[in-house]
């Protein structure tokens, strides 16, 4: 079953163009990961807040992600990391387009 994994973080920057160029290899190798599906990544400039939504192809490997993405976020510095697991319900996420596989 689809899982959808929420993370969210402190991050003082850098947010927007600036990130994106700071961090496209990241968001690269993201891509190869098991059992990653897609992720949008979220920031907050005002909340000093960063982050992203996920979607794997299962519980384990969303679990097996954060993690891991864990130890990489406290290797750069960051902490205070939060991250939610959570069971999509493909039925109702249909009906509102949900993008799910």
């Amino acid at each position: 079953m689809n899982t959808l994994l929420q993370v969210d973080f402190d991050y003082t920057g850098p947010f927007g163009d600036e990130m994106a160029a700071m961090l496209t290899d990241l968001a690269e190798s993201i891509n190869n990961e098991a059992g990653m599906i897609w992720k949008i990544w979220t920031e907050n400039q005002q909340d000093k807040l960063g982050g992203g939504i996920y979607l794997f192809e299962d519980e384990t490997t969303a679990r097996a992600y954060l993690e891991m993405h864990s130890v990489r976020l406290n290797k750069m510095g960051i902490e205070n990391i939060r991250g939610l697991v959570l069971a999509v319900n493909p039925l109702l996420s249909n009906i509102n387009k949900g993008p799910i596989a």
